[in-house]
Parts: structure tokens; C-alpha cells; sequence
């Protein structure tokens, strides 16, 4: 059973809705511990001074802020305990957005919202008021000590709190290259590239995809706990290709998939991976 990590309410407007929040997502990193070749003993790192390169006992650590002159501000414990923000153990919506209207990459995790049991058919109504007007709730809640900004959305038959990045965390796009949005393009190309988005057009299925690189991983941690060999694949690196005719690619493009179309309608089935057949629609 899955431990809510903060309990709390829904607040907006004059109605309270208690609630339950629980990690929505889990973490399937490989982690590897370092070891001592010789004989596997786990390895620890010291704390060693920059300075007087002596190790340091953790009682004479202070933390400390750095600034823009390499100079450095001591801070201690208490002076962070004044400006921590206090825990209402409430999430406050201020407003109700359209969720087309929010940057996705402002998003950053989610978090499921569990009612308890006297909230239930407020939380019933709040989350298909939303999902019928394709609004989502724009809040603030406290973590821990921290403040975070979230959007409250609607996710089947949940209510998702989604922290959300402050605008300033958010590098800005100007400081790269970017084509501009007006570029010119020919209207026979984007005729050719929407034909080529449509053709290779899919309901998407989450549930297909894996994580590939940690599958292979575990397939050789296994084995080599077996004491197995270690199977290994060439992999080549695929030619950049140099674009002499946009449109020519296009066009080759959408012919390599109509007949893998056809070829995937007359097997019955893909090819390759056992996925399930995907559907298409090309435009004719």
C-alpha cells in the first residue's frame, strides 16, 4: 500500500475538499554502488577541505551561499528556519486556465490526489468540471518546506497535482538558434510533410513502449550473476545524410511507407518487435 507522502484539502472558492497526495511516478534508474576492486567492499567518500586538503568532521560544516564575486555568505540553520514558508497544509486555487494556454515544458511532476472518504463527491465534481471545460486549476501548495506552484488537472478518473517550474527557471529559448516561425516553405513540401504525419499517424499506446537500455542492463546484470557470457551487438551509426531536394525526400519517404503499409495489411501483424498492428490513415 502506497504512503501518502502529505495529507491536506482542496480549497477553491468556498469549498474544502480533504485529500491525499501519493507519488504518481517511480523512479527505474539502475543505480551501482562503487566498489573496491580487490575485494568488493563499498567504497566511502571522505570530506576533505579545498584548502588545507585535511578531512573534515561533520560538526565544523556550515553551509554557505556563493556570490557573484567568489565571495561566500555562512548561513546556519536558524536563519533558514525564519524564511520557511508556512505549511497550510492546503492547495489554493487562485484561478481556473485553459490547459492549451500553459507552456508544457512549465510542467515538471505529477502527483496523484487520493479524496478521503467526506470529500469524495466534491472531488467527483471538481474533477469533471474541469474535464468537460478543459480547464485546469492553477495553485500553490507547500511541500516540506518548500513552495511550489502546481496546476491541478484531470486524468481519467484522478485529480493530478502537476508541480510546475517558475518562469525564471525556465532557460530561454532566445538564447539559441531557432528557425524562425515565419520560415518560408514551399506549399507542395508541406503538402508532401503533412501526407508524410498522417501516413505514419497512430493512436499512441504508451503501454508498447520500453525502456530498452535498462532492459538490455538487467538482461546482462543477470547473466553476468550467472556467471553467463555476455552477448553484444554491433551497433553502427547511421550516415548523416546530406539534403540536396526537401521535397524528394518527402516524396521517397512516403513511398517507403505505403509499402510498409502494405506489407504490414498483408502479414496480418508488425514486423520486428511483436508489437500489436498500429492503424494508419493516409491521406489520399
Amino acid at each position: 500500500m502506497a504512503h501518502a507522502i502529505w495529507n491536506g484539502s482542496i480549497n477553491f472558492g468556498l469549498v474544502t475538499i480533504p485529500v491525499r497526495l501519493f507519488t504518481a511516478v517511480r523512479e527505474n534508474e539502475i543505480h551501482f554502488n562503487m566498489l573496491h576492486k580487490t575485494d568488493k567492499g563499498r567504497i566511502n567518500f571522505q570530506r576533505v577541505c579545498s584548502v588545507d586538503g585535511k578531512k573534515v568532521d561533520w560538526n565544523d560544516i556550515v553551509k554557505g551561499y556563493e556570490l557573484d564575486d567568489g565571495q561566500y555568505v555562512i548561513i546556519s540553520d536558524e536563519d533558514i528556519k525564519k524564511v520557511r514558508i508556512e505549511a497550510t497544509q492546503s492547495i489554493d486555487i487562485t484561478e481556473f486556465v485553459d490547459l492549451a494556454d500553459i507552456n508544457p515544458i512549465l510542467f515538471d511532476k505529477p502527483y496523484y490526489l487520493e479524496p478521503e472518504k467526506k470529500g469524495r463527491h466534491a472531488y467527483a465534481l471538481l474533477r469533471d468540471a474541469l474535464a468537460e471545460s478543459g480547464k485546469v486549476g492553477i495553485a500553490t501548495v507547500v511541500i516540506r518546506t518548500k513552495e511550489y506552484l502546481c496546476a491541478l488537472k484531470p486524468n481519467g478518473n484522478a485529480l493530478v497535482l502537476e508541480l510546475m517550474h517558475y518562469p525564471d527557471e525556465i532557460v530561454d529559448a532566445g538564447d539559441f538558434d531557432f528557425p524562425a516561425e515565419n520560415q518560408k516553405v514551399a506549399p507542395a513540401e508541406m503538402k508532401a510533410a503533412k501526407m508524410l504525419i498522417d501516413t505514419m499517424g497512430a493512436k499512441f499506446k504508451p503501454e508498447e513502449f520500453r525502456d530498452r537500455y535498462r532492459d538490455a542492463m538487467m538482461s546482462m546484470i543477470e547473466a553476468r550473476a550467472k556467471g553467463k557470457p555476455i552477448k553484444t551487438k554491433a551497433v553502427k551509426a547511421k550516415p548523416a545524410t546530406e539534403v540536396v531536394n526537401l521535397m524528394d525526400v518527402l516524396q521517397e519517404s512516403l513511398k517507403r511507407g505505403s509499402g510498409k503499409k502494405r506489407e504490414t495489411a498483408a502479414n496480418g501483424k508488425s514486423s520486428g518487435n511483436g508489437k500489436a498492428k498500429r492503424k494508419v490513415a493516409a491521406r489520399a
